[in-house]
């Protein structure tokens, strides 16, 4: 407990780590002042005309899905406009996930319901960003200046430092997640209910937020643990931040436009922001150009899709074996 308890205020007195959630609050500050300046409550007569065009949108669907039914019945000849999926079920709006509404058609109205999600990605990403810069600054720092030497004058026990060092940021980075994600969204509620709308906020919108923030709350960990290793292996902060740019700009950028240029069937799924994205959304579809391909006559779906499962076998993948390489590097006699 004495050693985590030192990591504790070690961390917490980093200066960088204080100016990371110094741009964490300013950030925060700045987006709510930015919403609560731009939203105003609806006039009724805002509601009602926003409504009567969510109807009239509503109405255009249920038209659409019943102009396809009778194309596939054979009773109308289709034309260029007419869109006519496979199954006619997929524009029906009585099957629709989310009708319009007429916080849809409101400007300059803050609508919770509508804005969380987005507002959540973006705290996430830079909670992430947050995760994996500490997590490098953290051991790197302390590699580079000599400070895990001393701290093993004390505790003469390398996995033990190296548990203790790595619990006590995963630890802090989740309790400061947390606590800035609730404050985050609570923040945006009130905006909702005193200059806005809240919108529709049933079960089902709290379960989807909910899934989202656990799991964005889980790839915050994942980038500071990430950023904890790389960091280990080169014994220095920059090493992880050379790794992600050499990432970027070497498969990212480079290995797409060879995959293009040699036309690699669904180039996405070897690219870890594919998972990172299907991790934290739940599901992303990417499009595969040789799905639909000469001789395949009507309607063809050449979208295929990653799901949450296989984002985090990834993401898992690669963090517990970096994580496991620097645990077998910092026992190593020769690292200091």
């Amino acid at each position: 407990m004495n050693l985590v308890r030192a990591e504790l205020e070690r961390l917490a007195a980093r200066r960088f780590v204080q100016l990371m959630v110094v741009l964490l609050a300013v950030a925060f500050a700045v987006t709510v002042v930015t919403t609560l300046g731009g939203s105003h409550r609806p006039t009724a007569i805002e509601l009602s005309r926003a409504q009567t065009q969510a109807a009239q949108e509503v109405q255009r669907l249920e038209l659409a899905h019943d102009r396809c039914v009778q194309i596939k019945a054979g009773t109308v000849t289709p034309d260029e406009n007419d869109y006519v999926p496979r199954d006619c079920a997929q524009i029906d709006p009585a099957r629709s996930e989310q009708l319009p509404t007429a916080s849809d058609y409101l400007s300059g109205v803050f609508v919770f319901a509508k804005e969380a999600g987005p507002l959540l990605y973006f705290l996430i990403a830079f909670l992430a960003l947050f995760g994996f810069l500490v997590g490098a600054s953290y051991i790197g720092a302390d590699l580079n200046s000599g400070g895990v030497v001393n701290l093993l004058l004390w505790r003469p026990r390398r996995p033990t430092v190296f548990v203790a060092k790595l619990g006590t940021l995963l630890g802090g980075v989740l309790a400061l997640s947390v606590l800035a994600s609730v404050a985050y969204l609570s923040a945006f509620w009130l905006i909702g209910q005193a200059s806005g709308l809240t919108g529709r906020m049933g079960g089902e919108f709290w379960a989807s937020l909910g899934a989202t923030w656990v799991r964005g709350l889980l790839l915050v960990l994942f980038a500071a643990a990430l950023g904890f290793a790389v960091a280990t292996l080169g014994r220095h902060t920059s090493a992880a931040l050379g790794t992600v740019a050499a990432y970027l700009v070497v498969w990212e950028l480079g290995a797409r436009l060879v995959f293009q240029i040699l036309r690699v069937v669904r180039p996405d799924r070897f690219m870890l922001s594919s998972y990172l994205g299907a991790w934290l959304a739940g599901e992303v579809r990417f499009w595969d150009d040789s799905a639909c391909g000469a001789g395949i006559s009507g309607f063809c779906d050449g979208s295929y899709a990653l799901g949450w499962p296989s984002g985090l076998v990834v993401l898992v993948a690669l963090t517990g074996a970096l994580v496991a390489a620097a645990f077998v590097v910092f026992r190593r006699r020769d690292l200091i």
